[in-house]
């Protein structure tokens, strides 16, 4: 099927139509991404102004006809740290859904961190072992640490690259102190809480996504974009040092002439990138391997496991063929009943969706060991079944 994300962050909105299926990776089809950088129009209250409004309904109005046009059978609009954290937001929110008809979700922080750890997860695999996840906002800082596909541990800190920028760094060369109070502000409120992801356990892997680690990775060499999402990607700790100073010597417009560095985000790549050093310091980190995807792909992945759940008894399931049918009741004497059990889902439409009856078959009866180990006509022979059924035997006598 062809799903639309929409993704409504505090520095960029972006729409995003892929081809998505059960059991594939979703693939890009096409994306629509404007810089709108809604922190910058928050009011002293950190309400969203007007202006703000007017120009997230019409980014939704346009993305509404892109989705269309692509042929999107679903749109999955979402919200992060910039409208769960506004006064107003419940009201911007109500707008958006009047004049343009799209139920914008908000998402907690905590499911946040869920959402993009699930996304993470589904990128590396099994093999990964427990993973560390951090992944920095442009509001938020969301860590997340488990060995499932959903983490042990989710956490979502107020310390995203744009709230960090705007709240200490007040020039374009910042200060020595502004530097240094941002520093120790970042590690105080990571401190505070490092001890709910530890006690998860040591992770195997240490993950970081976002656009800010992805524009940190580049910077210290790691490959360009054009390199395709299968390159492998990582940054050293060791490398931060390096990294800020350079960052913190430049002005904004000198910061975006650097590799991975955009423009739109030129202002706030040094803070993020100070964050990024305060919590790989705090967790131990020594490396941290750069995941391509994040919540967005978290989204659509959450949304399949639905829809895979939601046709489990569906005889036309994509790719895999009619399930077998259920199994029959069987009363003690070892003979099927011929009942069929209840197993009528209801699908979103209210319609009954029901599998073919199965065809009525007795269960053969377990054969059983007479005495003296002799075997039961036709039954297997060899080695392994002979140890099979002796340990069985002696399970009997006693």
């Amino acid at each position: 099927m062809r799903l639309a994300v929409l993704d409504i962050g505090s520095n960029s909105v972006h729409l995003l139509v892929v081809d998505a299926h059960v059991g594939a990776p979703p693939l890009p089809a096409t994306s629509h991404k404007e810089v709108l950088r809604l922190a910058e129009y928050l009011k002293d209250d950190g309400s969203i102004s007007t202006y703000g409004q007017n120009r997230l309904v019409d980014f939704v109005r346009d993305s509404i006809d892109i989705a269309e046009d692509q042929g999107s059978e679903q749109i999955l609009a979402f919200a992060t740290s910039a409208i769960r954290s506004a006064p107003n937001g419940d009201e911007t929110i109500d707008r958006i859904r009047q004049e343009t008809g799209v139920e914008l979700n908000v998402m907690s922080g905590e499911d946040e961190a869920r959402v993009t750890f699930l996304a993470v997860r589904r990128w590396f695999g099994w093999s990964a072992g427990s993973i560390l996840l951090m992944d920095i906002g442009g509001g938020s800082l969301e860590l997340a640490s488990g060995r499932d596909e959903y983490p042990d541990a989710a956490l979502s800190l107020p310390l995203g690259a744009g709230r960090m920028h705007r709240d200490f760094l007040h020039s374009d060369v910042p200060s020595a102190d502004e530097v240094d109070g941002l520093r120790k502000y970042a590690r105080h409120t990571i401190g505070r809480v490092a001890g709910d992801l530890n006690r998860v356990g040591k992770p195997d892997r240490m993950v970081g996504s976002s656009k800010t680690f992805r524009s940190l990775a580049r910077i210290a060499g790691a490959a360009p974009s054009g390199a395709g999402i299968f390159v492998p990607r990582e940054l050293k700790r060791k490398d931060m040092p390096g990294i800020i100073d350079e960052l913190v010597h430049r002005t904004p417009s000198q910061r975006a002439a650097l590799p991975g560095v955009s423009e739109a985000r030129s202002g706030q790549v040094l803070a993020g990138a100070i964050v990024a050093e305060a919590a790989m310091t705090i967790f131990d980190v020594p490396i941290l391997q750069i995941s391509p995807w994040a919540l967005r792909e978290g989204i659509i992945m959450r949304q399949l496991d639905l829809l895979d759940s939601s046709e489990v008894l569906s005889p036309t399931r994509r790719g895999i063929g009619a399930l077998p049918p259920p199994a029959l009741t069987m009363p003690s004497n070892g003979t099927s009943t011929g009942e069929t059990p209840d197993l009528t889902p209801s699908d979103d439409a209210g319609a009954a969706v029901r599998p073919p009856a199965p065809t009525a078959t007795a269960v053969p009866a377990v054969p059983t060991v007479p005495a003296g180990g002799a075997r039961p006509s036709g039954s297997a022979s060899g080695a392994g079944s002979a140890e099979a059924s002796g340990s069985a035997g002696s399970k009997r006598r006693r």
